[in-house]
């Protein structure tokens, strides 16, 4: 029993650095790869097209909008929520932002200011949480609110 001990502990370490060394590696984008999620957003927006906005989200992600009080949690209720929301043509600008990167996941947080067709505008502070999906940054959650001031 004695021989055995002294094996155990190399193989043991050996193994959790093989499966270390296999394991998942960790996807980090950069800043500017996080603010140009934005803009593809908004020029999805640009298009009319709920099912190009959706098609920037997780199959299961979150979504809850400035002009709406139901939480949005399917691709069919993100589009329903986008195809009202695109009739007033929006275009959006970001006005401040941090952003948060870490492994298969970002976070851009801030405020910004939409513009619609009749020039009218809704200014709203926002998260986007986003997350690595088959080699692409799809949105995790959105939160979007009115600013409470004007």
């Amino acid at each position: 029993m004695k021989n055995i001990i002294p094996l155990a502990i190399p193989l043991t370490l050996f193994s959790a650095y093989s499966f270390a060394a296999d394991g998942p590696k960790c996807v980090k984008a950069d800043k500017q790869q996080i603010e140009s999620l934005f803009d593809r957003w908004n020029d999805s927006l640009k298009t009319g097209d709920a099912k190009k906005v959706s098609a920037n989200y997780l199959s299961d992600a979150v979504l809850l909008p400035t002009v709406s009080n139901q939480v949005r949690l399917t691709e069919a209720e993100r589009i329903d929520y986008f195809e009202h929301f695109l009739v007033k043509q929006p275009v959006g600008k970001i006005d401040s932002r941090t952003i948060r990167i870490g492994c298969y996941k970002a976070i851009d947080t801030g405020t910004y200011t939409f513009t619609f067709k009749d020039q009218s505008t809704v200014s709203a502070r926002y998260t986007f949480t986003y997350a690595w999906d088959n080699g692409t940054w799809k949105i995790s959650s959105h939160h979007s609110s009115a600013m409470p001031e004007s």
